[in-house]
């Protein structure tokens, strides 16, 4: 045959999007130049066989032993060899047309026998239509070509037809990917931004003497994988010596059966788990280059998008048309864990969503990822509407306390309040409520963040004054920091003067069963507490769990200031149960079966002991809404310690609406009598009781609101109606 010189490789190049999406694309593989080389193969394969029948047209068609052959000559006539395979492929008529084939071999490119014969094995296992003494047509032929390179252990297959005295010869000549293959080393070179990939191919010459010559390769070396920044190196050691776990499409790039030829196919699978690597974490990156250097060294080259810059752009909150915005712009990127410089992480940017959205001042907020022109990075644009920073806000209602009077019960309220106080996300509260005889007026400032700080430090100052039957002046200041991503801690210093009033408001320092109502003995205690507090959280899914722990110590800065110790811990515990279901029956023999689907079982302890002088009223009050259900505020008992347990059962009913299920227990561990004048012991409280029941729970933008019907082991029922999770 003679030489064909004007078929050269070339290299190719990608571009990588700006935005990497979850691409199912094809192999690496097959964007490189000798994956082309099928359909030249099979050209030269129609050429091969219109030479034959040319030669064999010179003799006698009654002569011959193979009329089939002589039909697919006569397809393939005079006119048809200038003719491109496209045009040949493309006449069904012709691709149809069989060829009798007596023998068929693997052969490598020159022609001889595989030294590797589990290599010429696979290239025979890999046939399904090319078999001796079969009748063929073109497209057969090529379905093999195409299922030997599928097999990932060869770089080229041609199938070439030689006439023989027997009958044409079928050889499929290929040539082996790689060879001797060691892992000595695999190398990060780290790489700035986003390169323009390209995709170079083995060192190929051409063709020569109507047969595909191609260059082998070194033996392999070690791996050079630039741009990789997040990738950690021991996930690509892994990758490419023993794979990515069993259930993983990653193998051991060596076959066991091949030695050490590497597989293509198995390669690619290499690749693919590392894009999924990048998919799993949200990531924009993956690996976009696979070149094989001199030395024997192949570079792997990954892109990964990193963030460029993060803008803000505020929305009206009715026409949707860009605005000023009254937040500070350094207030919402400080929420931001996504940085410049990044890779970005869609899982990241929506937590980030979440914090923005947690601060209270946002109504929507959306990240929207666009190119940085043409460097591989990112841009981020934050697209936020504003919610109502604050107003006014009035009220009224009816009071059980007062009965008498021509205002009896009216109770009116009155509120300001701000939640982005100066544009820092500052929040400032102040209400004031009135009655007949008593009144609670109060001022909380809260700063969720303290400027400077890199810690998230929290600033709260509370003042209050309530003159009801226990008249308070508070106030007080704490600082809250996480410690850790489920701890978190604070401390402060709290001021309070109390003492007990009647229903006229005058003090009072003895009540009706002559029991003290303060420990210094005059009309008000004062104490100076400090504070420091624990909570732990698990997470905020229904089998979450809590434990906060609490403690406060009374500093006798003066005299005649109180001085105690009082610590404080509860705990809550969530643990979905799945599918179950409980039968009750009715007195008149109705059976109802109530299923209970994803039902949640909650268990809360809580306990507490005073050490020191107290007043009666600082005391733990057993019983009511929080405490146990059943009992009115504080009607179990009240004592210098105590302990409450509670178990709950959620379930499911329908939209927002669940049921519960629930049983209460507490007591005051026999401390009652301790408490200065044993308020409990003058009141015949039983010091210990249970109360159990049915009840509802209800999403409202204000947390769960709860309805809960109870009876207590005193034949008592009640109904409870609270705001938020029990404590």
């Amino acid at each position: 045959m003679e030489p064909n010189r004007d078929i050269r490789f070339i290299s190719s190049s990608i571009k990588l999007p700006s935005s990497p999406p979850r691409i199912d694309r094809p192999l690496v593989f097959s964007n490189l130049p000798f994956c082309s080389q099928t359909l030249s193969s099979i050209a030269r394969f129609v050429s091969s066989i219109e030479a034959i029948a040319k030669s064999r047209r010179r003799r006698r068609c009654s002569e011959t032993k193979l009329p089939l052959l002589c039909s697919a000559s006569l397809a393939l006539a005079e006119g048809s060899q200038s003719k491109g395979f496209s045009q040949i492929v493309r006449s069904r008529r012709e691709d149809e047309e069989r060829v009798l084939i007596s023998e068929v071999l693997i052969r490598n490119k020159d022609g001889e026998e595989l030294e590797r014969k589990d290599l010429e094995a696979e290239a025979a296992a890999a046939l399904k239509a090319c078999r001796p003494n079969s009748a063929l047509t073109v497209r057969e032929v090529q379905e093999d070509v195409h299922r030997i390179m599928e097999r990932g252990y060869f770089c080229s297959c041609m199938p070439v037809a030689v006439d023989t005295r027997d009958g044409i010869r079928l050889v499929f000549q290929v040539d082996g990917m790689y060879r001797s293959v060691y892992f000595d080393s695999i190398k990060r070179v780290p790489v700035i931004g986003l390169q323009r990939p390209t995709v170079s191919c083995v060192n190929c010459r051409g063709l020569v003497g109507g047969r595909e010559k191609v260059e082998p390769n070194q033996e392999f070396q070690g791996l050079v994988c630039e741009g990789a920044n997040v990738l950690p190196s021991k996930f690509l050691e892994d990758a490419f010596r023993d794979g990515y776990g069993s259930s993983h499409l990653v193998e051991n790039m060596l076959s066991s059966y091949a030695g050490k030829v590497v597989n293509v196919r198995r390669l690619n699978d290499v690749i693919q788990s590392i894009d999924g690597w990048y998919r799993e974490r949200g990531l924009f990156g993956l690996v976009s280059d696979l070149e094989i250097l001199s030395g024997g060294v192949i570079r792997l080259q990954v892109s990964e998008a990193e963030v460029n810059n993060i803008t803000i752009r505020f929305l009206d909150r009715k026409t949707g048309e860009p605005t000023t915005g009254k937040t500070r712009p350094e207030t919402i990127l400080r929420q931001l864990t996504t940085k410049k410089g990044q890779v970005y992480s869609l899982l990241q940017g929506r937590r980030d969503v979440e914090t923005l959205l947690a601060m209270g001042i946002m109504e929507d907020v959306s990240i929207i990822p666009q190119p940085a022109g043409d460097t591989g990075k990112v841009d981020l644009l934050l697209n936020i509407v504003e919610r109502v920073s604050g107003g006014f806000s009035a009220g009224g209602g009816i009071s059980s306390g007062i009965t008498s009077g021509p205002l009896s019960g009216l109770v009116g309220s009155f509120a300001y309040s701000h939640r982005n106080v100066f544009g820092r996300n500052q929040k400032l509260n102040m209400s004031w409520e009135r009655g007949q005889v008593d009144s609670i007026f109060r001022i909380n400032y809260t700063d969720p963040w303290i400027e400077g700080d890199d810690k998230r430090t929290s600033r709260s100052i509370m003042v209050q004054n309530s003159n009801l039957t226990i008249g308070r002046v508070t106030a007080g200041i704490e600082f809250s920091r996480p410690l850790t991503p489920k701890w978190s801690g604070t401390t402060g210093v709290i001021y309070q003067r109390a003492g007990a009033r009647d229903e006229q408001g005058n003090p009072i320092i003895k009540d009706f069963f002559s029991s003290p109502l303060t420990a210094s003995g005059n009309t008000h205690d004062e104490v100076l507490l400090a504070k420091l507090e624990a909570v732990y959280t698990d997470s905020g899914d229904s089998g979450s769990s809590m434990l906060v722990l609490n403690m406060e110590q009374g500093l006798p800065v003066l005299p005649e200031w109180l001085s105690f110790t009082r610590g404080n811990a509860r705990t809550r515990k969530g643990l979905e149960i799945g599918h179950f279901r409980f039968l009750f029956r009715h007195v008149y023999h109705l059976y109802i079966i109530l299923y209970l689907v994803s039902s949640i079982v909650y268990t809360l302890l809580s306990g507490g002991h005073v050490v020191g002088n107290f007043p009666p009223h600082e005391a733990f009050a057993i019983g009511g809404t929080n405490s146990v259900r059943g009992y009115e505020e504080g009607a179990v008992g009240s004592g210098r310690s105590y302990v409450v347990g509670s178990g709950e059962i959620s379930f499911p009913m329908f939209g927002p609406v669940d049921g519960v299920l629930f049983a209460d227990y507490g007591s005051d561990l026999g401390s009652g009598p301790t408490v200065p004048g044993d308020p409990a012991g003058a009141r015949l409280k039983p010091g210990s009781g249970y109360g159990y029941g049915v009840g509802i729970r209800v999403d409202s933008p204000l947390g769960p609101l709860r309805l809960e019907y109870a009876f207590n082991d005193r034949q008592a029922r009640r109904f409870h109606f609270g705001v938020g999770h029990r404590n």
